[in-house]
């Protein structure tokens, strides 16, 4: 997730035949194991001293396998194959579900100039197809300029989260919405990106939106004296979305329950939450830590994302408690609960991105953050769509209820291992068997969970 604040940083089911392919994935899921990630030599180049919008090793030749990079950088790093494989994709995968006929929409502020080139770079590497990046400029975006440090934040920004999207979904249509005004704390960039994402809907756009930004709630104008309107008067988008069957992802953010930035202090000594991950609209996606083997196996369960930053969650100040976390109430209490979900955020187990947009620092990246979250489960949802034949619309409902077991293959993964950080005396969520606010309910084992959702889902 991107911190608004300054820092160093294939077969589409017929409508008839929903149900049954549905089922039928349910009922036999399918096992296999993926490739392992081919070695590379390691390049020559040095670790950066601290963790820059959450990208750790910048500029290598090409990606390292895990123990190469634990060897020049003490972390994990992980290629999409290695996710596939963790995440029990490629049973989906082998029954034609890839995403084909669904289209995620991203939403960034400026975008990057070599956005297309880059994913072909990308799904080369990994022997994927590349699929077409549908560029948006909403209102008078700026000409890219790789010496302006805005700039190349939201271009590394942007290329996250189109490659995680592909990573998971390599068939999905990306539609990128690049706003011109930066996005920071309270309110400032949020309704040029609002007017975008409602403008892309009203037109019938988009399957998910997937959006790695947000502003602590109490930056918001209003909100000392207990004035929500300038948050509230923000919903319209999510409000559309609902109405179109279109389902809005947010990152839960990166610092913790108190908002902790990344030299270890807090902007704030309480916990905080974000908007618009805490929009009871949105389906909040916290952050994990994957443990995997270099085929991609789990050498461990899932824990909390806490390295470099921590996965955002805690409750919501302004959102009283929607009726679909009623399941959940002891934990959440009476407020909007996050994270809903969980996916692969922590930089000890980062992402390889592929990155030319700053022609001083062109090849292979690593990446983690919640940024990195949101779209990933983004390809899981137009996964979703492609099995269910339609949207599947806000999810939460049918999520709560896979999560306590709805249904004999429901692919909810609990994780019960780890904290989302203590700093300042504020003490973080800890993950524990069910519902927490440090994961939500969990992650997912994707050959259970998407023909579940798809099925549990009403017509978008």
């Amino acid at each position: 997730m991107r911190t608004p604040r300054p820092r160093p940083r294939a077969v589409v089911a017929a409508a008839g035949a929903t149900a049954l392919t549905a089922a039928a994935l349910m009922a036999a899921p399918l096992t296999g194991a993926a490739s392992a990630s081919a070695g590379h030599a390691a390049p020559a180049v040095k670790p950066v001293p601290a963790v820059v919008g959450h990208e750790l090793v910048k500029g290598a030749g090409s990606p390292l396998t895990i123990a190469q990079c634990q060897a020049q950088w003490g972390i994990n790093c992980y290629t999409p194959v290695q996710y596939r494989q963790a995440y029990d994709l490629n049973p989906l995968y082998r029954a034609g579900v890839t995403g084909k006929g669904r289209t995620i929409v991203i939403v960034d502020s400026f975008g990057s100039p070599t956005i297309q080139h880059d994913l072909d770079v990308y799904s080369k590497q990994f022997g994927m197809p590349s699929t077409k990046v549908q560029v948006v400029k909403w209102g008078n975006v700026p000409p890219f300029d790789p010496t302006n440090p805005d700039h190349t934040g939201w271009a590394g920004e942007s290329t996250l989260d189109v490659e995680m999207a592909h990573a998971i979904a390599p068939a999905a249509h990306i539609v990128l919405l690049e706003t011109g005004v930066a996005e920071t704390e309270g309110v400032t960039g949020l309704p040029e990106m609002m007017d975008g994402e409602k403008a892309l809907i009203d037109r019938g756009v988009g399957d998910v939106i997937t959006q790695s930004f947000g502003a602590t709630e109490n930056t918001f104008p209003g909100f000392d004296k207990g004035d929500f309107s300038s948050i509230r008067n923000l919903r319209y988008a999510f409000e559309d979305a609902a109405r179109h069957g279109v389902t809005v992802l947010g990152s839960s953010g990166d610092g913790g329950a108190t908002d902790a930035t990344e030299d270890g202090s807090s902007n704030y000594p309480y916990r905080v939450n974000s908007w618009p991950s805490a929009d009871p609209l949105v389906t909040s996606v916290g952050g994990t830590q994957l443990h995997l083997d270099q085929a991609g196996n789990r050498t461990a369960p899932e824990s909390v994302y806490n390295d470099n930053g921590a996965g955002g969650g805690g409750q919501s100040h302004v959102f009283a408690r929607p009726s679909y976390q009623n399941g959940v109430k002891s934990v959440v209490g009476a407020q909007r609960g996050t994270p809903d979900i969980s996916m692969a955020a922590a930089v000890d187990g980062g992402a390889w991105v592929y990155s030319s947009y700053d022609p001083t620092q062109v090849g292979w990246d690593v990446y983690g953050g919640t940024s990195e979250a949101s779209p990933l489960f983004s390809g899981i949802v137009a996964l979703a769509d492609q099995v269910a034949g339609h949207r599947v619309g806000d999810i939460h409902t049918a999520l709560y209820a896979l999560a306590k077991g709805t249904g004999k293959f429901g692919g909810v993964v609990d994780v019960k291992d780890g904290t989302n950080n203590t700093y300042d005396g504020v003490t973080g969520y800890t993950a524990v068997k069910g519902y927490d606010m440090a994961t939500g309910v969990g992650t997912v084992d994707a050959a259970k969970f998407v023909p579940a959702l798809a099925l549990l889902s009403p017509l978008g």
